[in-house]
């Protein structure tokens, strides 16, 4: 398993350790471009950066399997990390298997056999049936 390298929540900070902090319309608050004459106010950056998580997909399969059972974060983090080494590997096999064939494009043939040198025996084949039932499903979907 990869290495767990930050939690999924952040951790909560006291109410006891919080400095007070001055009102978003203050002079300390906007910065000290905006107090010099002629200068540019300093743009905030606002936007955080989404962190990619199978978090809700692993719940609701979950939910689907065991409707009472409930999980823990560290737990999470744990199946996410799985999730992400075995999609590494099979996206990593995919692309040897399309460089020995000498295509440039990926097509569900070099998934699949990537599938089953990954997966073991039952597995590989219960992914592959649920693999090429979105597919179709898919198709039928776009028309």
């Amino acid at each position: 398993l990869l290495p767990i390298l930050s939690p999924l929540r952040p951790c909560s900070v006291s109410s006891s350790s919080k400095t007070a902090m001055p009102p978003k319309g203050s002079k300390k608050a906007d910065g000290a471009a905006k107090d010099l004459p002629g200068a540019a106010p300093v743009k905030k950056s606002s936007t955080k950066k989404k962190r990619q998580s199978y978090g809700s997909f692993i719940y609701k399969i979950l939910k689907q399997v065991h409707k009472k059972m409930r999980i823990t974060e560290q737990a999470m983090q744990i199946m996410e990390s799985c999730v992400i080494d075995t999609f590494e590997r099979l996206a990593s096999e995919s692309s040897n298997l399309m460089r020995i064939s000498g295509r440039d494009t990926l097509t569900m043939k070099e998934v699949q056999s990537a599938v089953r040198l990954v997966l073991p025996g039952e597995l590989a084949r219960h992914a592959l049936t649920e693999g090429t039932k979105a597919v179709m499903e898919l198709q039928n979907h776009k028309g």
